[in-house]
């Protein structure tokens, strides 16, 4: 399976609701490293790296997110950069 990276900046009501925790446990879930990180404005910073398919399944979570979120956009990026070990909250 190809590995990809992507980082995603997603916007809305997202810190403060579990956001992370939540997208922490679904990377997790699909066995992707990375990290969950909130933004001084306002946003939540995602940088999901392992196999295409499970990063594109988080891409598609992103836009649920947690049950108190109300996500209002989420901007992909390709990256090419190393990821943690795991997926940490940061």
């Amino acid at each position: 399976m190809k590995i990809v990276a992507k980082r995603y900046q997603i916007s809305g009501r997202v810190q403060g609701v579990f956001y992370r925790a939540a997208t922490k446990r679904q990377a997790d879930r699909l066995g992707l490293r990375g990290y969950a990180r909130n933004l001084p404005d306002g946003r939540v910073e995602v940088l999901a790296v392992g196999e295409a398919p499970a990063v594109e399944t988080l891409q598609r979570w992103l836009w649920q997110g947690s049950e108190q979120s109300d996500v209002l956009g989420v901007i992909e990026m390709d990256v090419e950069e190393a990821a943690p070990v795991g997926f940490q909250v940061l």
